[in-house]
């Protein structure tokens, strides 16, 4: 697509679903390229296919842009190759090199996960870490796949982890330390997208919250023996949990993952500034989403009173909704979430699948599925159709029509 670039073009132009090129009409060859992503780097096109990668938007301005494109088209016209007067001897990292180094630096920088996502390639990809980036081929990863298959890996963690290595090398060959990416032709194995979306029973929901409510009466009744036992040896007493609307963090961030479908890290990164009680309106924003696109969540009645009696309880307008005993962001809850679990007798259920119990009644309730992929947050349509089942009523009423053609 052929356009004026200008800054404020650059700047409010959004991602497509696929790669797209906008060419400027003022300088011929300066191409923007933009991903689905959202990445968006400039390019010097000096030739039929031939061109060269000048940066990124967000680092190189339109002007920079331009004056890089001038030098690289003067030169090309005197006679001199781009590609050839920009090429350095690289020394191409080793797999291991590269995650610790440049790819690490990227990915702390870019990826809220990156620790975990690091420490799977490196135990995922053992075998490869000294082998250096270039010399990665596709019957190495086939051949490790197949392995992987043996050991009883589900195709869809073996996907997940082909997808993680392969857009590690993409960084490589924008940086230019790779010309291409060895491995971009393996395939992901196909897989059932629609999988099974473990929601909870009506009968586990209700022993779910019988043991949230349950776990609040030991620790006020343990709080008390506690408070008797200090009495009679004249220490001081610790703060009477009963006068409390919660005992500690664990009630309040169930039940919020119920009403609302917010991700575990979302609600750990929500401070009291995301929270309008008055409105009724809880917002998750770009810099802690997943989707890194803010969106507004509307409270139903349990979440605006769990948010209410939480910030009574807190007695804050302003920092973190929850924090640990340091006072800091939480970071896990796995113990407790565990322990409840096993009082409440519910089996093969994460803290995730909170937020497929949201979206699944939301479906069953007869909410449209573009309103729940908008409360979910998804990037994607793709993703909300995991739900469509939930509503069969629809596809019934579509059969239904071959019946009134007939009546008819």
């Amino acid at each position: 697509m052929r356009v004026a670039l200008t800054r404020d073009f650059v700047k409010k132009l959004e991602a497509t679903g696929k790669p797209e090129d906008y060419r400027d009409t003022r300088l011929k060859g300066l191409v923007l390229r933009v991903l689905p992503s959202g990445v968006k780097s400039w390019y010097c096109e000096y030739a039929r296919g031939k061109r060269v990668w000048l940066g990124r938007a967000d680092a190189v301005g339109y002007s920079e842009a331009t004056q890089a494109a001038q030098t690289i088209l003067s030169d090309f016209y005197r006679g001199i190759d781009p590609v050839e007067a920009r090429q350095t001897p690289v020394e191409i990292p080793t797999l291991k090199g590269f995650l610790d180094g440049d790819y690490g630096t990227w990915a702390k920088a870019n990826h809220r996960a990156s620790a975990q996502n690091l420490a799977r390639l490196k135990t995922a990809f053992k075998e490869f870490l000294g082998r250096k980036l270039d010399q990665l081929t596709v019957l190495d990863l086939e051949r490790w796949r197949g392995e992987q298959v043996e050991k009883g890996l589900s195709h869809e963690t073996i996907n997940r982890d082909i997808s993680s290595i392969k857009a590690c090398l993409n960084r490589a060959v924008d940086w230019e330390v790779l010309d291409r990416n060895p491995l971009a032709k393996v395939k992901k194995a196909r897989t059932d997208d629609r999988i099974k979306v473990r929601y909870l029973t009506e009968d586990e929901e209700g022993r779910l919250r019988a043991a949230l409510d349950n776990r609040e009466e030991r620790r006020r009744s343990s709080r008390e023996s506690a408070n008797a036992w200090r009495k009679a040896r004249g220490s001081e007493l610790l703060p009477d949990l009963r006068d409390q609307a919660f005992t500690d963090h664990l009630k309040p961030l169930v039940l919020l993952s119920l009403n609302t479908g917010a991700r575990r890290g979302e609600l750990f990164d929500l401070s009291w500034d995301n929270v309008n009680l008055k409105r009724r309106v809880l917002t998750i924003t770009g810099t802690t989403a997943k989707s890194k696109r803010t969106r507004h969540i509307p409270l139903n009645k349990e979440a605006t009173a769990v948010l209410t009696l939480w910030q009574m309880q807190s007695e804050e307008e302003d920092g973190l909704l929850f924090r640990n005993s340091d006072g800091n962001r939480f970071d896990r809850v796995n113990s407790s979430w565990r322990r409840l679990l096993k009082d409440a007798q519910v089996t093969g259920f994460r803290w995730h699948d909170m937020r497929h119990h949201f979206a699944s009644r939301l479906v069953m309730g007869g909410v449209d599925l573009n309103t729940v992929r908008e409360l979910l947050g998804h990037s994607e349509y793709e993703m909300t159709l995991r739900y469509a089942h939930l509503a069969p009523e629809h596809k019934m009423k579509a059969v239904e029509v071959l019946d009134k053609r007939r009546a008819g």
